[in-house]
């Protein structure tokens, strides 16, 4: 058996999906192989992807957004997925406009997307159409806006210090200097 290549990869996908705008990420900092695909074609490549015996990518390792703010499109949805027959690893990112971020759910493809697109649901508000239970999986119910998002307030809480603490005991004017207390060791 021939080992399958990225190109190789490509090759079929590009074979069996003539019309499909697939583009390739360059780059220096670009490690494995990744193809930007329209979102409304996701979900028929990743079956092929699946399904094709000479590619037989089996393995939705991970799914991940990427808030990419000023930029438009300003968000991206990351799949990484495992050819387990083949120690292959292909990525296909998915563009999204910033205003309703939508892409089709993956779970008929792979089960284990369930939780995943939850977690980028929960994180950056990018929504997966057709998911059957969409709701936030690590925040709670009730939070408000997408923790991820760049333009999403950042948490801050208050060092407490002697001016801004009014119950603060202040310590005495007389002390000087702390001195070390005595502690008796089992071995004194």
């Amino acid at each position: 058996m021939t080992p399958l290549t990225p190109e190789r990869v490509e090759e079929r996908l590009r074979e069996r999906f003539p019309g499909v705008p697939f583009r390739r990420q360059e780059g220096e900092a670009v490690r494995d192989h990744t193809l930007y695909l329209p979102a409304e074609r996701l979900v028929e490549v990743c079956t092929f992807l699946r399904d094709d015996p000479e590619l037989d990518f089996a393995m939705l390792s991970w799914i991940a957004g990427v808030d990419n703010l000023p930029r438009e499109p300003r968000f991206e949805v990351v799949y990484g997925l495992l050819s387990l027959s083949h120690p292959r690893r292909v990525h296909l990112k998915i563009e999204l406009a910033g205003e309703q971020p939508r892409v089709p759910t993956v779970i008929g493809v792979w089960p284990t997307a369930d939780w995943l697109e939850r977690e980028t649901y929960d994180f950056y508000g990018i929504e997966f159409t057709g998911h059957p239970d969409l709701r936030r999986i690590l925040l709670p119910e009730d939070w408000v806006g997408w923790p991820l998002r760049k333009d999403s307030p950042l948490g801050y809480e208050e060092v407490a210090f002697t001016h801004n603490t009014p119950e603060r005991i202040k310590p005495s004017p007389e002390l000087r200097k702390l001195q070390p207390k005595k502690v008796k060791y089992r071995a004194h």
